[in-house]
């Protein structure tokens, strides 16, 4: 039995794969007479078909022997082109021009890493920062408070100096003490000192500072000892006005700031801005220390006499040491009750036993020997 006739493949089938299966069904259908083509249909193999252990190995198709052949030629090329290159180094700067070229492919490559170490190395230099900030801001604060107490420490160096260096030029004997307390009330001023009685001090002595007068010694214990300052109302200090010469008297206002000169005449010599210092009168405060700063001159009430506020020359509410004057013996207060009253001559004696008598019994003065008052009502 022969084969059939094969099938004549329909002219559509040459001009494209979707033609042809959009025209083979119907051509097929056309022609029922027409056969189908066992080999158009090949059988497909059975999975449980096994080949015989017999069979030898298949056979190489071409393409592969022509990979291989391939690749034996791409060898051969390289090993000669890296022979050539090593004995005679004519790849050189094609191998060059070819790293250039590569150059932007390796950063591209390395980008990633380099992202990555960044964000790595700011994160630790952030925080490093931060720790460092943190430290250097505590030690800023040590700094600061030890350089605030230095200052302290040089501006107590440079008030002790002044006061030291007031002591020397006047070549007085001074005995330093250091202030405990202070006591600025309106009805009463005074300074507690760490002096006492053991230390030598005893009552009437001078207070001085860098500045001038600051008042006297009151009282004392064997370990302490007050100070009456010029600013107490109960106190009173004989004056001279520097300029002039003019002797009057400067009275405490109970202010730490301010004194109060009263009861000078008004043909007296005193103008704003004189410079006041202990006369020495009385024998309480030694002669030649500054008071204080004559103010604005104003009548009093009385329109008879003026006054002024004076500025006083030491610095009654700071400081912490004080000067107290040694080798001044003060002369002690007496109280003019105290004295004998002078014999009052008869009526008919002679003009100049009035007048000794009158000599004797003077009036009382308010710049003559009285370092304190008490006014009433003041």
């Amino acid at each position: 039995m022969g084969h059939p006739w094969p099938t004549p493949k329909p002219r559509s089938e040459k001009r494209g794969f979707r033609y042809a299966t959009q025209t083979a069904v119907p051509f097929a259908l056309a022609r029922p007479w027409a056969k189908p083509s066992l080999r158009s249909h090949p059988p497909k193999p059975s999975p449980t078909t096994h080949v015989p252990p017999y069979a030898g190995p298949p056979a190489a198709r071409p393409g592969d022997v022509a990979g291989v052949l391939r690749l034996l030629a791409y060898l051969i090329l390289a090993t000669a082109l890296m022979v050539l290159d090593y004995r005679s180094g004519w790849l050189r700067a094609a191998r060059t021009q070819a790293e250039v070229a590569v150059q932007p492919l390796w950063w591209l490559a390395g980008l990633p890493s380099k992202v990555g170490t960044g964000l790595r190395e700011e994160a630790v230099t952030r925080s490093q920062l931060a720790r460092d900030n943190e430290r250097l801001r505590n030690a800023l604060l040590i700094q600061a408070a030890r350089n605030a107490r230095l200052r302290t420490a040089a501006a107590e160096n440079e008030r002790l100096r002044g006061l030291l260096g007031s002591a020397e030029r006047g070549r007085l004997d001074v005995q330093l003490a250091s202030v405990l307390d202070i006591d600025l009330d309106p009805t009463r001023q005074r300074l507690l000192l760490d002096s006492g009685r053991n230390a030598g001090v005893q009552v009437g002595q001078a207070v001085i500072d860098a500045g001038g007068l600051m008042g006297q010694v009151i009282a004392t214990t064997p370990s302490t000892a007050s100070v009456l300052l010029l600013t107490d109302p109960d106190h009173a200090v004989p004056v001279a006005v520097a300029r002039s010469g003019i002797r009057l008297v400067v009275y405490g206002s109970g202010r730490s700031d301010a004194l109060h000169l009263a009861d000078v005449p008004l043909s007296a010599d005193v103008r704003p801005g004189d410079e006041l210092l202990t006369s020495g009168l009385g024998g309480r405060f030694p002669p030649g220390f500054a008071v204080g700063t004559v103010g604005t001159l104003r009548p009093d009430d009385s329109r008879a006499f003026l006054e002024a506020d004076v500025t006083p020359a030491a610095q009654l509410d700071r400081g912490r040491d004080v000067l107290l004057l040694r080798g001044y013996k003060p002369v002690p207060a007496v109280d003019p009750a105290a004295l004998p009253p002078a014999p009052v001559p008869a009526p008919g004696a002679p003009a100049a036993v009035q007048a000794v008598s009158a000599a004797t019994n003077p009036p009382a003065s308010p710049s003559a020997t009285a370092t304190t008052r008490s006014e009433p009502g003041r």
